[in-house]
């Protein structure tokens, strides 16, 4: 495998896919895992069977390239585990998940050191009207080059190459800047499934290129540098905004006109030390539903 191939490819897919996206009802956080690395592959079930009331049993069935570890109990189900499958069941109605409950299943384990998808497939059990037991199996696989997605589809978890941020990236944006303006601002959506630091930023478009944070300094609005980057908490989104929390490219080197592209290299570190990075190419110009740009006036300054 091509590496840089597979870090734009993968950077641009995150990027590009989010609104196309079609989650499973049973699926995994954004983001991906390091190959190699320990992982905690949180399950999540957003509601019951179709037409049942309630999830009273989730069974997972371990891919080839995940070495079980353990598995998190949850009070009032029993749980189960062997070294390819882990099960949880529901000891009374009381502790069944309601239709619309959402809740997380923990199984923890390392990956292998091949990149590459590996789909997590999970059999969720369900009770319906007068106790009558239902299930759906979530165990398709996608065929490549099919146009269909899958009505039961598997959950899906990227392992990415070494170096490659698991870090899901969403809605990114680049504020236009027309010929003489010296700076403007990137935004996107961040989420890591383990949880990382945004530490740096670089762009061949500018000189400086900085993570920022504006915030009210009793009646005066400031922005400085944030040098020790920015928290980005286990699956939750953090978003960098107009007014918050912002990449800020400075010094640069061209126009940033509508419709064009930003490359640029986002950089990370976890809380052991581990560095990753992401490479991206962003649109200019604000998403549907984010407003129009500010005009060139309306940029940030220092």
């Amino acid at each position: 495998m091509n590496v840089s191939f597979a870090i734009k490819s993968i950077a641009l897919c995150a990027l590009l896919a989010g609104a196309n996206v079609s989650f499973s009802h049973v699926s995994l956080p954004p983001g991906g895992a390091a190959a190699g690395s320990d992982y905690e592959a949180v399950l999540r079930v957003g509601h019951a069977c179709q037409g049942a009331s309630a999830t009273t049993g989730i069974t997972v069935r371990l891919p080839e390239g995940f070495t079980f570890t353990s598995a998190q109990p949850r009070a009032g189900w029993a749980l189960a585990t062997t070294a390819r499958e882990v099960a949880w069941k529901a000891e009374s109605p009381q502790a069944a998940l309601a239709d619309k409950a959402q809740a997380e299943f923990v199984v923890r384990g390392r990956l292998t050191d091949q990149p590459g998808p590996l789909w997590f497939k999970v059999l969720q059990a369900c009770s319906g009207e007068g106790g009558v037991a239902t299930s759906v199996d979530w165990a398709q696989v996608p065929v490549p080059g099919a146009t269909e997605k899958p009505a039961f589809p598997a959950a899906r978890l990227d392992v990415l190459p070494a170096g490659v941020a698991p870090v899901d990236v969403r809605d990114a944006w680049v504020r236009p800047a027309v010929p003489g303006q010296s700076g403007t601002g990137g935004f996107m959506k961040l989420n890591a499934p383990s949880g990382t630091r945004l530490v740096g930023v670089s762009s061949p478009v500018a000189g400086v290129a900085q993570v920022h944070e504006m915030k009210m300094d009793g009646d005066t609005m400031r922005m400085r540098a944030l040098k020790n980057g920015l928290e980005l908490p286990a699956r939750q989104t953090v978003e960098l905004k107009p007014g918050g929390a912002h990449l800020m490219l400075m010094d640069l080197k061209q126009p940033i006109t509508q419709g064009a592209t930003v490359p640029m290299t986002l950089r990370f570190e976890d809380a052991r030390g581990v560095k990753s990075s992401l490479e991206l190419k962003v649109p200019v110009g604000a998403p549907a539903g984010e407003g129009a740009p500010a005009a060139a006036g309306q940029a940030h300054q220092h």
